[in-house]
């Protein structure tokens, strides 16, 4: 034990809790980004306006990639709130505040109250997990399922019970639903890792763990029964280019073991050591201890230091000090080792196991003796110095719009909080990188974001249609063709228009379809400028009503964040009426 161990004050842990909610929350407002949220967004909003929920489709097509977990939840919203970025991205940031609360509760079986509340404040302010409940995709449900299972095992463990079986095998049962088979990898590899360790290996033979892992599919059967539903049970359809797919072989195999040898449909390129890297910056500004606190951990445990293990019985209500839990190290490292070999690499696939990354965290911070923990915490000052000057220099650099009152919220609250956390204890630890990380988001959601997603062109382009639509008198819906020529669920802008339209869309997909859309009369298209160039030439007549600048802001250039040479970034897509020459209509002017 070490003077570390005395918990942060509750005002003050629940007030910097708050503020870890507060920047997560900012995420809320910023439009959905392209291209893979707005596409989820999009097959969420099929789901709700249409009730069908067994079906997934994308671009107008059957949909076979990602389980229903996750649409199900969101189109459940908009029936709620409405289709809107709110009720997309709600759910999401509830989920994974569940995962903090999971996280603090796990961190509270085995340490002092203070490993609890540093986890926590680390999982709320760890970079990649602050902007991925802005960008949502899966990984924020996955967030809270994950670490809430292995919370409920953990109980079902210590202190028996079916109540806990069942939570732990329900929330399983909701992971995979949402992600696959391989979430058993992060929920199981620390549990099994920890009863070798401490000799518990004989859980390995009870048998309601078994009943468990059958619970759990049990409870995914939702997921196989409409995968069946779509696809099984319609050989006929064309999927990956192919007839006959099985959506339920492609759901326990081809999507999470065809991914990681890279022989499924889907392909990436691996690279052993992209975590290592990757975590550098996704786990900021966390990622050192993390580093250090890990292979602190696995020195302890080659060595066997407190080897004695955690017996199972009655929870206690304080620290247990027969020694060290495995389970962290143990599902995280399993996790991390898992995606550094797999064939099909993101960045934000480690988010999933960040509530252990958080735990590791915060044990070796408390474990410091206070001579060295003041050493660290000017280590982490300095990072958070360079973050606030960072923030700075994007403002100054992108230029959006409020950039005085951008920069002044930079320097007030740079100023309040090192002047606030200005000692190198636990609490201004902590103080300063939650400030920290405040002042970043804030600056990032509410100021940079709605700069770069400006040029989402789709959106743009759609709040425009609706805006004239809602203009007009008595108007009446107007479809929108939404021309991306090819297969597959393409790309580009498309998807962020026909999330945000309010009026109904269509793709069309090939010169053919489009001869037959128009052959009554004109047509209101959206479409990249180069596909309509494409329409010219194919003979059809194209009048264009407005452009709009567009770029791929997932992928950020020096560039293109320079507001001096944003220009030279732009690609354009169009708003136009087209008519085919054969048909030609006297009030469509050509350009």
């Amino acid at each position: 034990m070490t003077n570390n161990t005395s918990p942060l004050p509750d005002r003050w842990f629940y007030a910097l809790a708050a503020t870890g909610v507060l920047l997560n929350a900012t995420g809320l407002f910023p439009p959905i980004l392209e291209p893979d949220g707005a596409l989820y967004a999009s097959i969420a909003k099929t789901m709700a306006q249409s009730g069908d929920f067994v079906n997934l489709y994308a671009v107008g097509s059957d949909w076979l990639d990602k389980p229903h977990f996750p649409f199900w939840v969101a189109a459940v919203s908009f029936r709620l709130f409405g289709i809107n970025t709110f009720a997309y991205k709600l759910p999401a940031l509830l989920f994974f505040l569940a995962g903090v609360v999971y996280t603090y509760r796990f961190a509270r079986l085995m340490y002092p109250k203070v490993v609890a509340q540093v986890a926590a404040l680390v999982l709320l302010t760890a970079f990649h997990g602050v902007v991925s409940n802005s960008d949502v995709r899966a990984e924020p449900y996955l967030t809270g399922l994950i670490i809430g299972a292995v919370y409920h095992f953990w109980r079902a463990f210590a202190k028996g019970g079916k109540l806990h079986l069942i939570a732990g095998s329900l929330l399983t049962g909701c992971a995979l639903m949402t992600k696959g088979v391989f979430v058993l990898v992060p929920i199981g590899a620390g549990l099994v890792l920890h009863w070798l360790i401490t000799g518990n290996w004989r859980e390995l033979l009870k048998p309601r763990w078994y009943a468990a892992m059958a619970l759990s599919f049990l409870f995914t059967l939702p997921e196989v029964y409409t995968l069946y539903q779509q696809f099984d049970l319609h050989p006929e359809k064309v999927i990956f280019g192919e007839r006959g797919v099985s959506g339920v072989k492609f759901f326990f195999w081809d999507s999470q073991f065809g991914r990681f040898f890279n022989t499924g449909p889907i392909k990436g390129e691996g690279d052993k050591f992209f975590f290592v890297h990757t975590l550098l910056w996704a786990f900021l500004p966390w990622s050192l201890p993390l580093y250090a606190g890990t292979g602190k951990a696995i020195y302890g445990l080659v060595k066997r230091r407190n080897p004695l293990p955690i017996q199972a019985g009655p929870i206690q209500a304080g620290p247990i000090q027969a020694g060290p839990e495995y389970v962290s190290l143990g599902s995280g490292l399993a996790t991390f080792a898992l995606f550094s070999l797999s064939g099909f690499q993101l960045p934000h696939y480690m988010n999933i196991v960040f509530p252990f990354f958080a735990i590791i965290t915060a044990q070796f911070l408390v474990s410091l003796s206070s001579v060295i923990l003041r050493r660290w915490a000017v280590g982490q000052t300095i990072i958070g110095v360079l973050m606030v000057l960072i923030t700075g220099a994007l403002l100054l650099l992108v230029r959006p719009a409020g950039l005085p009152i951008a920069l002044i919220w930079v320097v007030a609250a740079g100023a309040g909080t090192f002047l606030l956390f200005r000692k190198t204890d636990m609490r201004s630890l902590m103080g300063r990188m939650v400030g920290v990380m405040l002042i970043f988001f804030v600056s990032l959601n509410l100021f940079l974001y709605p700069t770069w997603l400006h040029y989402m062109a789709g959106r743009t382009a759609a709040l425009a249609v609706n805006a004239q639509s809602n203009k007009a008198p008595n108007s009446q819906t107007r479809e929108t063709l939404l021309y991306m020529p090819g297969t597959g669920v393409g790309g580009g802008s498309f998807w962020s228009y026909e999330f945000y339209a309010n009026d109904p869309t269509r793709y069309v997909r090939s010169d053919q379809a489009m001869r037959t859309q128009v052959s009554n009369g004109p047509k209101l298209i959206f479409t990249s400028a180069a596909y309509a160039d494409s329409l010219r030439a194919g003979g059809f007549r194209v009048r264009t009503m407005a452009t709009f600048p567009y770029y791929h802001v997932s992928t950020l250039s020096a560039d293109f964040l320079n507001a001096d040479t944003r220009a030279k970034t732009l690609e354009s897509y169009i708003l136009a009426e087209v008519l085919d020459n054969k048909n030609r209509d006297r009030s469509l002017r050509s350009e």
